[in-house]
């Protein structure tokens, strides 16, 4: 038997509620298959700060250093209890961006997937959406604005000013193409590439990086293009994507997109992975306003549970098993309250038990 450990970082807001349906997910596995998980809880984000002082405390290393894969749920507070928090301390400076640092967590992938049986979710016409959304996108994690030097002060005339600085190595451009041309190959073989060469020296470096790479693999096609362009087709023509890579501010703002045309970012699990270490996420914050309200959709969180199956565990059919037991929970005429309003024709269900009927369909499944 295999035996792995997972540190579980509920997070903040609807965390605690969406990591419990993951966790049954979990639980489940270990019975239909020759694996045990050990898995330890610990405090990350707002509700670490409160505790103890910091977003990423030292046990919560700890347990993240020892652990095979880590489970994290979303974290933040509202804009005004943020205020709560030193600047420098708040859950994405002083937990998020520490540990992409520490386990250098260079590629996130972002899973855009709807069914054309699920298309009614969308706010795409059915035309548009065709046959099903299928795309990822690879976004660059450790690099770009989010972790350049930044400065805060008043200068000599007594105006406030803020000044970010966007870096990038050869290096880490080079190991996210490697990682975005590598499931090309294993997909349609098209590869978008996202830019802004047009404004950004920082572009026309990452698209230097980008032909050089793509010399090893000569039968993927790169389709180059801009950054707002790709917002634009996005919405326009979604199935002519496959695989997407891009920077790190591109991926965020494009992916969160991308959670929009599905209906929800509800809908949008990921993985964030290093050399070493990943960890898994939804996309989506933690929308603190509907906390405890049991109406967050665990979908993204179950999801993140079969990313982790099968990047970190390899257990590629399992995985897939759990994709099918969730979008089948909607195919049955299910849905939640972030993809439906009330009268839209389908039964609304809740949290807890959008995960019970994933368990129950999963439980039905052949075991692997």
């Amino acid at each position: 038997m295999k035996n792995y450990k997972i540190a579980i970082l509920a997070g903040d807001g609807i965390g605690p509620e969406i990591t419990a349906e993951a966790v049954k997910i979990l639980k489940l596995v270990e019975e239909r298959n020759d694996v045990s998980f050990e898995l330890t809880e610990a405090l990350f984000g707002a509700c670490a700060y409160f505790a103890t002082g910091d977003a990423f405390p030292k046990e919560t290393i700890e347990i993240c250093d020892a652990a095979d894969a880590i489970l994290k749920g979303p974290i933040g507070l509202s804009h005004e209890e943020s205020k709560n928090i030193p600047i420098d301390k708040q859950p994405e400076r002083g937990a998020l961006l520490p540990m992409r640092r520490r386990y250098n967590t260079y590629a996130n992938f972002r899973p855009v997937s709807l069914p054309k049986e699920l298309a009614h979710f969308s706010p795409l016409k059915a035309e548009i959406i065709g046959e099903g959304i299928d795309i990822v996108i690879v976004r660059e994690l450790v690099g770009g604005l989010y972790f350049g030097k930044k400065e805060m002060g008043v200068d000599e005339n007594g105006q406030r000013y803020v000044k970010e600085t966007l870096e990038y190595t050869e290096a880490q451009i080079r190991q996210i193409m490697l990682k975005a041309f590598e499931l090309s190959s294993s997909r349609k073989k098209v590869l978008h590439n996202i830019h802004k060469s047009n404004v950004l020296k920082s572009s026309v470096l990452w698209n230097e990086i980008m032909e050089e790479v793509a010399k090893g693999y000569p039968d993927v096609k790169v389709i180059n293009l801009l950054v707002d362009a790709a917002a634009t087709y996005l919405c326009l023509k979604p199935t002519e994507f496959d695989v997407m890579v891009m920077e790190n501010m591109f991926g965020d703002i494009l992916s969160d997109q991308a959670g929009g045309i599905l209906g929800s970012l509800g809908l949008m699990p990921s993985a964030c992975i290093g050399d070493d270490k990943a960890y898994y996420e939804p996309s989506h914050g933690s929308a603190p306003d509907i906390a405890g309200k049991n109406i967050a959709n665990p979908y993204s969180m179950i999801g993140s549970v079969a990313m982790m199956l099968e990047n970190s565990f390899d257990m590629q059919e399992e995985a897939k098993n759990v994709w099918a037991a969730m979008q089948g929970v909607f195919a049955d005429g299910f849905s939640t309250a972030d993809l439906s309003k009330p009268g839209a024709g389908v039964n609304m269900i809740g949290t807890v038990e959008f995960g019970d009927k994933v368990v129950e369909k999963l439980s039905k499944m052949p075991r692997v």
